[in-house]
């Protein structure tokens, strides 16, 4: 999901990452006004990094990588995942490839903005946490990060093949599977540690 150095005008990552920075932002409040957030972001920056470096090649324009995004968002809440990408991305690009840092605000929001319409659509109403609705949630958020990775192509100065970019997205169908079942696993694990089925609802996105 990350865009290579060169492929975007300068405006326009001044422009995302004003974008970046508005959207942490108007979450921040959620952070002061519920401190053990912290905690649970910072729980899932250190997930999401390792997630990002465990797993990750190129493919066409763009890389492949293990997010982790469902495991976070049910098991910890939408804020925390949300400052979880921020941080970890800033921690990748300073301890392991600090080119990433010219597109921080373009790869950010191509994790964030996915996972804002997840939770738009699913989190005020969790439901069932069947295979089945994880499933969903997994192929909504992962359809909504390609085709971001498809939009800052689309405005990039250097052209790039729709196969290439096809090749991209459809490389991301094995992981929409894998992390489904690493997501119910989780939420199986959680549930039986605390004595019930599922995790309690605090821990679902609904609550933030």
């Amino acid at each position: 999901m990350h865009i290579e150095p060169g492929y975007v005008a300068s405006a326009k990552i001044l422009a995302a990452n004003a974008a970046a920075i508005a959207l942490i932002g108007s979450q921040s409040v959620h952070l002061l006004k519920q401190p053990s957030q912290i905690v649970r972001s910072l729980l899932a920056a250190v997930f999401f990094t390792l997630a990002m470096q465990a797993f990750h090649m190129p493919v066409g324009p763009s890389e492949l990588h293990f997010l982790g995004a469902m495991p976070l968002y049910l098991s910890l809440g939408f804020i925390p995942t949300l400052f979880g990408f921020a941080m970890g991305l800033l921690v990748q690009g300073l301890v392991f490839d600090p080119a990433d840092l010219v597109h921080l605000g373009i790869n950010f929001l191509s994790l964030a903005l996915p996972l804002v319409l997840v939770h738009a659509s699913f989190g005020r109403h969790p439901g069932a946490l069947s295979a089945g609705s994880i499933m969903k949630r997994d192929a909504a958020y992962y359809a909504g990060v390609t085709l971001m990775v498809g939009f800052w192509l689309a405005i990039a100065e250097v052209a790039t093949p729709l196969s290439a970019w096809l090749a991209f997205a459809s490389s991301y169908a094995p992981l929409v599977v894998i992390e489904a079942v690493i997501t119910r696993v989780l939420l199986q694990t959680l549930g039986r540690s605390q004595g019930s089925t599922l995790p309690r609802p605090s821990l679902l996105p609904g609550s933030r």
